[in-house]
C-alpha cells in the first residue's frame, strides 16, 4: 500500500511541472470542455478552442486538473494533459503576421528614410562640388588681388620716387630761376654803366675835348 502511495505522489510530482502555475494554452486542434470543478462530472463552466491563454492557480492532488482562468477572465478546471506551456501556431502565426506587416511598415518607412538621405546626400555632394568650386574662384581672386596688391605697393612706390624727383628738379627750376633773375639783374646793371658811360662820354666830348683844341687867333682886319 504504501508502495503504491509513493508511486502515486511520484506521478503527481512529475507532471505537475508541466501544469505548473503561470501562463498556459490549450494545444492545436483541441477543443476542451472547461468545468466547474476537478472532474467531468462538474457541471460545463465555457468550451475553451485551441491556443486558449489561460493562467493556472493549482493543480488537484491527482495532478490530473488544472484550476485556470481565462484571459477573458472565466474560471474552472481543465485536464492538465491539454495544457503546454508553448503558445501553438494558431496563436503564434497571427503574432508573427502582426510582426511581419509591422516589420514590412518599418522596411518601407526606412526605404523612404533610406530614399530620402540618399537624395539629401546627392545634394550634399552637389553643395560640396559647388562650394569647391566657389572657393576655386575666391583663391583665383584673391590671387589676383595679390598681385594687383604687389602692383599697388609697386606703383606706389614709383610715385614716390617720381615725387622725389619732381621736388627735386622743382628745386632745380627754382634754383635756376634765382640764377637768371641775378644774371638779369646784373646785365640790368652792366647796361646802366654803360648807358652812364657813354652818356658821360658823350659829355666829355662834347664839353671837354673842344676845349682841349688850340682856339685860332681872328686876322685882323686891318693886316
Amino acid at each position: 500500500m504504501l508502495s503504491h502511495i509513493s508511486v502515486f505522489v511520484l506521478l503527481v510530482a512529475v507532471g505537475l511541472p508541466a501544469a505548473a502555475q503561470g501562463t498556459r494554452y490549450i494545444g492545436d486542434d483541441v477543443f476542451v470542455v472547461l468545468h466547474t470543478g476537478p472532474g467531468k462530472e462538474y457541471r460545463w463552466a465555457a468550451k475553451l478552442t485551441p491556443g486558449t491563454r489561460m493562467e493556472v492557480a493549482s493543480i488537484s492532488s491527482d495532478g490530473k486538473w488544472a484550476k485556470v482562468t481565462t484571459s477573458r477572465g472565466t474560471s474552472g478546471w481543465v485536464g492538465t494533459e491539454f495544457l503546454t506551456a508553448y503558445a501553438p501556431a494558431q496563436v503564434k502565426l497571427p503574432a508573427a503576421q502582426a510582426r511581419a506587416e509591422q516589420l514590412a511598415e518599418q522596411n518601407a518607412e526606412l526605404s523612404s528614410q533610406l530614399k530620402t538621405l540618399q537624395a539629401e546626400k546627392l545634394e550634399l555632394l552637389n553643395l560640396v562640388n559647388s562650394t569647391d568650386s566657389e572657393l576655386g574662384d575666391v583663391a583665383q581672386q584673391l590671387a589676383n588681388l595679390k598681385q594687383i596688391s604687389g602692383n599697388a605697393v609697386q606703383l606706389d612706390t614709383d610715385n614716390r620716387r617720381l615725387v622725389e624727383e619732381s621736388e627735386n628738379l622743382r628745386s632745380e627750376v627754382e634754383m635756376l630761376e634765382a640764377e637768371n633773375m641775378r644774371l638779369q639783374d646784373k646785365l640790368k646793371s652792366e647796361d646802366f654803366i654803360n648807358g652812364a658811360l657813354a652818356v658821360l662820354m658823350g659829355v666829355f666830348i662834347t664839353l671837354v675835348v673842344p676845349r682841349l683844341w688850340p682856339k685860332r687867333r681872328k686876322s685882323s682886319s686891318w693886316a
